[in-house]
């Protein structure tokens, strides 16, 4: 079964915002589709360059490494080596840079190769991806705040790490110097009618799991459905930059 992809994308300043620090981009290539959504920290412009600069270096890693590769577990590889080698530039830029010192930003990125039957995702900080089948809803990455660190410790629970005051506080993300070798990487197999969902903390931290469920099965058209989603996320009070990319998975015809 040959399978091709739908996307939607959509950045909002928000209306608390005097610049929006996320990035997102979706890069097709010959051989693949790299998606990837970012959110900027550091204050002033350095959260906007170091989320423009991820979401830069990391398909261009990919493209330069990734042909001829043929295995899950090489790919992953890559995948992994891209994200440390973000990680190091945003480093070295800020360490240059008075203005741009402790610039961080979040990741999240899936990315399908052309005649595949998987989905490669994985993510750094607390921007998430999230996977729509068979109407439920599945959080494919973890949050890298304090306060899910406190819930896998299991001295919080995860009703209580929503409104906790650690919820936003990173430990790990790109620009700091806990990413090790890199993040896990998710190999999703696909079906055919499975929706992806890659967001900031703008939209999964005002619209509930269910919320999101209920919006992304409903849309037809992908576009149409990124678009709403980042409206949603702004009518229900989000005070932050609001990102999403919005994919679904179908038969070629």
């Amino acid at each position: 079964m040959a399978l091709t992809l739908s996307v939607g994308k959509c950045t909002l300043l928000g209306n608390y915002r005097e610049n929006n620090e996320d990035s997102i981009d979706v890069k097709v290539f010959p051989d693949m589709t790299v998606c990837l959504v970012a959110d900027g920290m550091g204050g002033q412009a350095a959260g906007e360059v170091a989320s423009r600069r991820a979401i830069e270096i990391i398909p261009r890693e990919l493209k330069r490494h990734i042909s001829g590769v043929v295995g899950n577990d090489e790919t992953k590889t890559i995948v992994r080596r891209a994200i440390v080698q973000a990680n190091e530039e945003i480093i070295s830029m800020a360490a240059l840079d008075r203005e741009l010192k402790n610039m961080g930003t979040t990741i999240v990125l899936a990315l399908w190769r052309k005649g595949s039957s998987v989905m490669y995702v994985t993510g750094l900080g607390d921007s998430r991806a999230y996977l729509i089948r068979s109407n439920k809803i599945e959080q494919l990455t973890v949050d890298h705040s304090i306060a899910q660190a406190l819930v896998e410790a299991k001295t919080i629970t995860v009703a209580e790490a929503k409104s906790h005051r650690y919820r936003n506080v990173l430990w790990k993300y790109l620009g700091s110097n806990e990413v090790g070798e890199g993040p896990e990487v998710k190999v999703v197999s696909l079906q055919a009618g499975d929706r992806f969902l890659l967001c900031t903390d703008g939209l999964s931290g005002v619209v509930t799991d269910d919320q999101l469920l209920n919006f992304v099965a409903e849309k037809q058209d992908m576009q149409e459905c990124a678009d709403g989603l980042c409206k949603f996320a702004l009518d229900v009070g989000s005070r932050d930059n609001i990102s999403c990319i919005t994919l679904e998975v179908t038969e070629s015809k």
